[in-house]
């Protein structure tokens, strides 16, 4: 069941509703707001995060109504007016969202989505907005760290069991395969979306057997294209590898025994894949792959690699799954404008004594620059969204505070980043399948420079603000500061 097949429109914090009967029953009811989605630091000290996401919130904004039970329920509050339920039934979203594409690489303190929409409207989809952007951004951004770290090697996510409910499980494995997993032990994402489901056996299944040898035996028999035995279950080395060689070569054909592999899920690693490596290949069994789970993420696959261990597959769940590393991810949804009748935009900046807590202010459209001579993102660029870049003339980048000049862009391409989703509470984007958004999250992680990838200090990417904008923000804060 997708979320267009449920009833969430009361999965929101109670105070959007309080807030909407004070806009409701106020002078300003009618005013268009503008919010920006974004994040302000990267999870796991990395440099980069990758968007995910944008289907729900999709799926959850065309579905969004108020049903005679959430009215009977408000009305049980007993602080909800009947003028104000009256309005509520027919509530819908008529506003306009722009966001970056799902699989886009992605940097602090820019807006991954824009919401542009009535009031009341624009401030009742934070929460879902959040709650989904939050979690699958931060499954994908975890997932891309633990492939890279695979060099090139197969990685699974395992984590079904240990994710913080259904959704986190199934969600998290679509958000997990487009950050670059192969596969899933989730069989319903890969009814819902299409992430390839796998699995093969558990402790149980050679439990339930006399000896090892017959489990296996049976299993080959029952799967004999690509059988992936598990042989941790009583000694790795003195049973497991013999049984599962034994298995091998007695019921699978010479080609069967091209696909087949072997999966240690417990102990020394390391230690026991060059063992058992050595095993099966001197039983001939050269192409018989090992996979490696138990508890793993990025930087216990690195060390296994840097420490020989030939391994071919990783199964990793509970520590991908849940990020467990750094299970929040921190995106916030913020007033950055507020439109009038007329269609006049008033710039609007939230200041706090937390300075990186202070926010960029106006309807902005972001754009990132490609070299044309290496092809590789070389900073992104927030502008006011009346502006017009030319392509043909060099840009000057500052640092963050724009005390002196740090890069001048010449030669370069620009991509708009921010697209429309909805307008006038239309959907006018269509959505590209699962696989076509890991393709492009691929390209995208192509298109990054090797430092900014990199685990440990990795380069601050520019994330710039236009001369304009700039100036707008500190002519903002100035007035804050003479007001107080």
């Amino acid at each position: 069941m997708n979320i267009s097949e449920r009833k969430l429109t009361l999965l929101c914090d109670f105070y959007e509703l309080t807030m909407a009967r004070g806009y409701f029953n106020s002078s300003i009811k009618n005013k268009i707001a503008y919010f920006d989605v974004f994040f302000r630091r990267v999870p796991d000290g990395g440099g980069y995060a990758i968007a995910v996401g944008l289907e729900s919130v999709i799926e959850y904004i065309k579905s969004l109504k108020f049903e005679d039970d959430d009215i009977e329920y408000l009305r049980s509050k007993g602080i909800f007016d009947e003028e104000f339920l009256t309005y509520l039934k027919d509530f819908r979203f008529t506003g306009d969202i722009w966001a970056v594409p799902e699989g886009t690489v992605v940097f602090p303190n820019e807006p991954i989505m824009i919401v542009r929409a009535p009031l009341i409207e624009a401030q009742f989809v934070e929460t879902f907005i959040l709650l989904s952007i939050n979690h699958q951004s931060l499954i994908a951004t975890k997932a891309s760290r633990i492939v890279r770290s695979a060099n090139g090697r197969v990685v699974s996510e395992f984590g079904a069991r240990r994710a913080h409910g259904a959704d986190a499980s199934i969600y998290g494995a679509r958000a997990a395969y487009i950050g670059g997993v192969s596969s899933t032990s989730c069989t319903l994402a890969d009814k819902m979306f299409g992430v390839p489901a796998g699995g093969t056996m558990a402790h149980s299944w050679i439990q339930m057997f006399d000896t090892e040898y017959e489990a296996f035996s049976t299993y080959c028999k029952l799967y004999p294209k690509s059988p992936t035995l598990l042989v941790d279950t009583y000694d790795v080395l003195k049973s497991g590898v013999q049984n599962a060689i034994k298995a091998f070569k007695e019921n699978l054909t010479e080609e069967e025994q091209k696909s087949c592999a072997i999966r240690i899920d417990s102990g020394d690693l390391t230690y026991l894949s060059k063992k058992a490596r050595k095993m099966l290949d001197q039983a001939g069994l050269t192409c018989c792959k090992i996979v490696a789970s138990n508890a793993l993420d990025e930087y216990l696959i690195r060390d296994l690699l840097l420490q020989g261990a030939p391994l071919d597959v990783f199964g990793v769940g509970e520590r991908l799954i849940t990020s467990k590393s750094e299970p929040v991810f921190g995106g916030v949804y913020k007033l950055s404008a507020i439109e009038d009748e007329n269609g006049n935009i008033t710039p609007k900046i939230k200041v706090s004594e937390n300075a990186v807590k202070i926010t960029t202010p106006d309807f902005k459209r972001l754009y990132r620059f490609y070299s044309k001579e290496s092809g590789k993102a070389e900073a992104d660029l927030l502008t006011i969204y009346d502006e017009v870049i030319d392509e043909n003339e060099p840009y000057e980048l500052f640092d963050p505070n724009h005390v002196w000049k740090t890069k001048t862009m010449q030669n370069y391409t620009l991509k708009e980043l921010l697209v429309p989703i909805f307008k006038n509470g239309e959907l006018v984007y269509e959505s590209p399948s699962v696989k076509e958004i890991k393709e492009n999250c691929q390209k995208e992680l192509l298109s990054m420079w090797d430092e900014v990838l990199r685990f440990e200090n990795p380069h601050n990417y520019y994330v710039d603000l236009s001369e304009k904008l700039w100036q707008e923000k500190n002519s903002l804060l100035k007035s804050v500061k003479s007001k107080k």
